[in-house]
């Protein structure tokens, strides 16, 4: 039987079209391997939000090329569909598909050329579509399936090239969402993820589609759930609705990704995010006061053009001063096409090397202090993986431990977090005897 290998770049979403890939591979009676020197086919799943994803894309591709030149080489995704020319030219690639053609993936490897140029499957997304959303349980060995319900942005961030490669806004009809989560916690799983490009803008356009609060409370009704969690969330989407459902039950985790950019205001304004950071503030404060144990993490993006050592300063007191779980730290990277390739005033390199240390420290203190806060605490968790040193858990609010207990993956468990950091104690398995 035929095989194929699967590398997924980049974020949630990407993540989730990689189980879309899987599931329409299917038909086709091929076996997916975890060792690319043996595919038959290989498949990147490509990302390009920085020009660092750009490189490590084109470098793996190389790599896979190098040390397996018999297999077929696809590349899929955001930077397919941002220069499929130029992903075509890479060696060994015999098919390139922007995300507007993912779904005729069967029928183009069947038109795939065996030697010769790389075909490129191309076309505009539509701004009509729903966002597909075929079956996820094919996760690739994942314990927690990620189910897209939303694709596409219609924000326009200066620094942002993802409304150029994923389109419009679309969303997944509620029907098609709820029988996706419903089948998924018939075959066993007992945390689900709901992720997407603009999550919080799901339902924004469609006449007659619940909005993100909406849908959630219909979703949590579903019989047997275990758990379900929110990716990323736009500040100025955030509705407080989400609180207050999280609140009635164990069902959704206290873990909320909210995205900040910048804790400068001037800095807000250039990025077009239409925030400041009274209202950051304010939404966080909000969260910890009705969730006690909620971890709130976010993105920070270092050394937008124009940022003075004041608006640095600015956002690294606005950063200290909120209860955050973690940082996710970006340095600004020029994307052409994008407003602020343009822009004047980019950071020297010495300087924004400078600068992001300074919010990496703070990031690592901030995820030190949180877990010291739970230590002692008993937390609900879900089991991953089973290893040598025991079975690897993460909290409902984003802890990442291990216990010295070899248990299935899967199981939603209670656990107690000790000394040293990463290991904690199980004192219930609500899944098994």
């Amino acid at each position: 039987m035929a095989s194929f290998f699967i590398r997924t770049f980049g974020c949630r979403a990407n993540q989730a079209d990689s189980a879309g890939i899987r599931e329409a591979l299917a038909p086709l009676a091929m076996e997916e391997t975890g060792d690319w020197r043996r595919a038959d086919l290989i498949l990147v799943n490509s990302c390009t939000v920085t020009h660092r994803s750009d490189r490590e894309v084109r470098q793996v591709v190389r790599r896979l090329h190098g040390g397996n030149p018999g297999a077929r080489i696809v590349v899929l995704g955001c930077y397919a569909q941002r220069d499929p020319e130029g992903i075509a030219a890479l060696p060994g690639v015999r098919l390139v598909v922007g995300n507007a053609e993912r779904a005729r993936l069967p029928e183009l490897l069947e038109e795939m050329p065996d030697s010769g140029p790389a075909r490129v499957s191309w076309s505009p997304v539509d701004a009509a579509a729903d966002c597909p959303l075929p079956p996820m349980g094919r996760t690739g060995g994942k314990t927690r399936p990620l189910v897209k319900i939303q694709d596409g942005c219609d924000s326009g961030c200066a620094y942002c090239i993802v409304p150029k490669v994923r389109g419009p806004g679309r969303s997944a009809s509620p029907e098609a969402v709820l029988a996706e989560i419903t089948a998924l916690t018939a075959a066993g799983f007992r945390e689900i993820v709901l992720t997407g490009v603009h999550l919080g803008a799901y339902g924004r356009k469609r006449e007659g589609y619940p909005g993100l609060t909406e849908l959630l409370e219909r979703i949590v009704r579903i019989p047997d759930l275990g758990r379900v969690r929110l990716s990323s969330i736009e500040p100025m989407d955030f509705d407080p609705g989400i609180l207050r459902i999280a609140a009635s039950g164990p069902v959704v985790a206290h873990h909320f990704h909210i995205p900040l950019q910048s804790g400068c205001d001037r800095i807000l304004r250039l990025m077009h995010r239409p925030y400041g950071a009274a209202r950051y503030r304010e939404l966080v404060g909000e969260i910890v006061r009705l969730l006690p144990d909620a971890a709130v993490g976010t993105d920070v993006l270092v050394g937008f053009p124009g940022e003075t050592e004041e608006d640095f300063a600015a956002g690294c007191a606005l950063l200290e001063e909120l209860p955050l779980a973690y940082l996710h730290v970006f340095p600004f990277s020029p994307r052409e096409g994008t407003e602020a390739f343009a822009l004047p005033g980019r950071i020297p390199p010495r300087a924004l090397a400078r600068r992001l240390e300074r919010v990496l420290a703070i990031g690592r203190a901030k995820s030190v202090a949180f877990r010291r806060r739970f230590v002692g605490r008993p937390l609900p968790a879900i089991t991953l993986a089973a290893g040598p040193g025991g079975t690897r858990v993460l909290t409902g609010n984003y802890l990442s431990a291990r216990i010295p207990d070899s248990l299935p993956p899967n199981r939603l468990v209670t656990v107690r977090l000790e000394e040293p950091d990463s290991l904690a104690s199980l004192i219930k398995n609500g899944d098994g005897p």
